[in-house]
């Protein structure tokens, strides 16, 4: 049997990667936040578990970095199954999937990340894998040629997508669960970087903590990302606690203000507001001043901007938003500075 191409490719450097696995729940009263979906996961687990029956197959769509992941190696984990991990990108042709598939174990779970990004083809013959568990493989080609359906263990296949929009209807009606990952309150993340600094091994104080969580972006990720720089800083310093201090150096290094906006962010609401009068402004266009990539603007930017309400999207295109105006000290047109200040 040829190899199965079932290693996912990290957006993050090795070291950054090997950092959150380490820092990774393990199990649910490690995992903090998303109540409402543990919940929902937990009944299904249980019912599962009751029938000696496979768990069902399980979407998760949100933002990146916000724990879809994680669930996965958690409901594994439950189940007392193996999980092996891949990327609709990574599943090139129906052969790639057949090679996964056939190598599974019954019970064990498959996560698919980016599942959105399944090729047609690849995606037709996940249906029937899905349903049935078999696979229906073409033998010979033209009038000679004929179908063999081959049969598979029961598994689990558990979907992660950021862009839920973008998956065709038969797909996504093949999951028996669906679940919406939100961004995390900050009592949540504070929870998240008080275990993760335990874990480090280092001291953050509670201010600290509190500042972190603010300017976080409502994603764990991105908090234990903070941490890791912030102690980074503060070695740097030969310190051994992590302070307001330190973290006031590490967010201006970073250029991460207040709301927990990076460069980027500025950048887009900047150009909606200077240079197209603060919108409405199309996605294409927007692109291009900025000279960003489209797909990075609508899963990575726009998310949390929309969120905290400093972006809106209206029939028109993006508009930005009088607290965002505000978070510049920009006047809005027609509005005068001494406006402003009153």
């Amino acid at each position: 049997m040829a190899d199965t191409p079932d290693i996912k490719k990290s957006k993050e450097t090795p070291e950054e990667e090997k950092l959150f696995v380490s820092l990774r729940a393990s199990s649910w009263n490690e995992f903090e936040g998303q109540e409402r979906v543990k919940k929902a996961l937990t009944v299904a687990l249980t019912a599962a578990k009751k029938r000696k029956e496979v768990l069902e197959h399980i979407l998760l769509y949100g933002p990146p970095g916000l724990g879809k992941t994680t669930l996965a190696h958690i409901l594994s984990k439950e189940m007392g199954v193996n999980i092996r991990i891949t990327s609709g990108p990574a599943i090139e042709r129906s052969g790639d999937l057949a090679s996964i598939l056939t190598n599974l174990e019954p019970g064990d779970v498959l996560f698919i990340d980016e599942i959105h990004r399944l090729n047609k083809v690849v995606e037709e013959t996940l249906y029937p894998a899905m349903e049935d568990f078999a696979l229906d493989i073409v033998i010979g080609k033209g009038p000679s040629a004929r179908t063999l359906r081959l049969d598979l263990p029961k598994f689990t296949i558990i979907g992660a997508t950021t862009r839920i929009g973008l998956m065709s209807a038969p797909l996504r009606d093949r999951f028996g669960l669906i679940h919406r990952l939100n961004f995390y309150p900050a009592q949540d993340l504070e929870n998240i970087l008080k275990k993760a600094a335990g874990k480090l091994r280092i001291t953050l104080e509670e201010k600290a903590r509190t500042e972190l969580s603010k300017r976080a972006r409502g994603t764990p990720r991105i908090a234990l990302k903070l941490l890791k720089r912030a102690r980074d800083f503060a070695q740097v310093k030969g310190k051994e606690h992590v302070d307001t201090l330190v973290l006031e150096e590490a967010f201006s290094l970073l250029e991460i203000d207040t709301m927990g906006l990076d460069e980027s962010d500025r950048r887009l609401l900047k150009s909606i507001i200077e240079k197209h009068g603060g919108g409405p402004v199309g996605i294409e266009t927007m692109a291009a001043t900025i000279s960003e990539d489209i797909g990075t603007i609508e899963e990575v930017i726009e998310p949390y901007l929309l969120q905290i309400g400093l972006l809106k999207r209206t029939p028109r295109g993006r508009e930005a938003t009088e607290k965002a105006y505000e978070h510049f000290g920009i006047p809005k047109k027609g509005e005068s500075k001494q406006e402003k200040l009153l």
